[in-house]
C-alpha cells in the first residue's frame, strides 16, 4: 500500500522559498501586462468539455482530464490551457467591438506530462489581443512576451519565428487525408528528409520540392532569402516571409540581447495557429519557456470568429530559471497587546517590513540575533540585536 503523503507523478508541493519566488513573478508579470492595457480575467478551473476543447485539436484533448458532473450528468474538463476559455469570455461575456486586451494567470492541469521532469500542474500566465488582424497586434504580443521574460531576469533568449501559412501555402491544392497530413507535419518537425520524400512521393512537384526545401530552412535571416528562392512563388508565402522580417526587426530593436532566428518547418500546433508563431528558449531549459502566435479561428465555435493573437508561459518554469530575490530580514516583536506596540508593528508592516511577533517567552529566546523591536524611553524602535 502506498504512503498517504505521496503525491501523484509529476505533481509536487511548492515550499515557502519557491512559492514566494513564484508569487512575486506572478505579480510582476501581471503588472507588465496591465501596463500594456491588458485586463485581468479569471476563468473557472473546469467547464463543459465541448467549450474547453473548442477548435484546439487532438493534442489538447489528450492533455485534458475529464470527469462527469454529478449535477448534470455532462462531461466536464479540467482546463489544460486557458486560451479557449479566454476566447469564450471575449466572445460571449464581454462581447465588445474593437480591440480587447486580456491577461490571466492560474493553474492548469495536464493528464500527461510534457517531459520527464515536467510538472502536470503548470501555473499558466498569458496575454491575448482580440479584434485586430494586422501585424501591429503580433508585434505588440511578441514585445510583451519578451518584456515579461525581462522582468523575470531572463534576457539571454533565443526567439524562433515561424508562420503556419508557409506550409499551408506549399500544400495548397494537394488532396491529402488528415492522418497523412499529420504524418507530414510530424516529419517536418523532426527534419526527417527521407520521411518527407516518402510521404510526398505522389504530391505535385511544387509541393514535393517545397516540403523538401522546408527541412533545411532554419537559422538566421539568410533563411528568409533562401525561402524566397526555394519555395513556390505564392502570395501567401511572400506575405508570411515579409511579416516575419518585420517581427524580427521589431524584436531586435526592443530587446537587443534577444537572438532571433527562423524555423519555417516548425509545425507545432499547426491545426491551431493561423499565422505567425514564436517560441522563446533560454539557457538551462530543455524546451521553449514561452510560446505564442496568431490563432484567428479560436473563437469560431463561440459564434464570433475574431482575429486573435497571444502567448503563454509557465510561471513555475520561469522561477526555475530566474534568480529568486533575497528574503527580507524579519523584525522580531515582543509578545503583548499594548496599543503603542501594536501601532509600531502596524506601521512597520505598512512600509513593507516583515514583523514576526513572539507568541510567548520561548519565541523571544529563540530569536538570539537580528533586528528586534524594542522599547526605549516610551517609544518602540528597531534595533540590531
Amino acid at each position: 500500500m502506498s504512503s498517504a503523503w505521496l503525491l501523484p507523478e509529476h505533481i509536487a508541493d511548492v515550499l515557502p522559498a519557491q512559492a514566494r519566488h513564484i508569487e512575486e513573478l506572478r505579480r510582476g508579470l501581471l503588472d507588465v501586462a496591465a501596463g500594456y492595457g491588458c485586463e485581468l480575467v479569471m476563468p473557472p478551473l473546469l467547464e463543459h468539455i465541448e467549450s474547453l476543447l473548442s477548435g484546439t485539436g487532438r493534442e489538447l484533448n489528450l492533455k485534458t482530464f475529464k470527469l462527469v458532473d454529478q449535477l448534470s450528468g455532462r462531461t466536464l474538463g479540467i482546463r489544460a490551457d486557458s486560451t479557449p476559455q479566454v476566447a469564450r469570455i471575449d466572445a460571449h461575456m464581454l462581447n465588445r467591438s474593437g480591440v480587447v486586451r486580456l491577461c490571466y494567470c492560474g493553474p492548469v492541469l495536464h493528464a500527461r506530462a510534457a517531459g520527464a521532469g515536467a510538472t502536470r500542474e503548470p501555473l499558466q500566465f498569458g496575454a491575448e489581443i482580440y479584434g485586430h488582424e494586422g501585424l501591429a497586434a503580433d508585434v505588440e504580443i511578441l514585445d510583451l512576451m519578451l518584456e515579461c521574460l525581462h522582468v523575470a531576469g531572463i534576457d539571454d533568449v533565443v526567439v524562433d519565428l515561424a508562420d503556419s501559412r508557409v506550409v499551408r501555402a506549399v500544400l495548397a491544392g494537394v488532396p491529402v487525408g488528415a492522418a497523412h497530413l499529420d504524418a507530414v507535419y510530424a516529419a517536418l518537425a523532426a527534419k526527417d528528409a527521407a520521411e518527407i520524400r516518402s510521404l510526398s512521393a505522389a504530391f505535385p512537384a511544387p509541393a514535393r520540392q517545397g516540403l523538401e526545401a522546408l527541412i533545411g530552412l532554419y537559422g538566421d535571416d539568410a533563411v528568409l532569402d533562401e525561402a524566397e528562392r526555394a519555395l513556390p512563388g505564392r502570395a501567401g508565402i511572400a506575405a508570411a516571409l515579409a511579416e516575419l522580417r518585420l517581427l524580427a526587426a521589431s524584436a531586435r530593436r526592443g530587446h537587443p540581447r534577444a537572438r532571433v532566428g527562423f524555423d519555417l518547418a516548425d509545425s507545432s500546433g499547426y491545426a491551431y495557429y493561423s499565422g505567425a508563431r514564436f517560441a522563446a528558449y533560454a539557457r538551462g531549459a530543455s524546451d521553449a519557456i514561452a510560446r505564442g502566435g496568431r490563432y484567428d479561428e479560436v473563437g469560431a465555435i463561440f459564434g464570433r470568429n475574431r482575429p486573435a493573437v497571444g502567448f503563454g508561459l509557465d510561471v513555475k518554469d520561469l522561477a526555475m530559471l530566474s534568480r529568486p530575490p533575497a528574503s527580507p530580514e524579519p523584525i522580531r516583536a515582543p509578545a503583548g497587546g499594548e496599543a503603542a506596540l501594536r501601532d509600531a508593528v502596524r506601521s512597520l508592516r505598512a512600509r513593507g517590513e516583515v514583523v514576526v511577533a513572539d507568541l510567548d517567552a520561548r519565541g523571544a529566546a529563540e530569536a538570539s540575533s537580528g533586528r528586534r523591536l524594542v522599547e526605549a524611553d516610551g517609544r518602540w524602535a528597531v534595533a540590531q540585536r
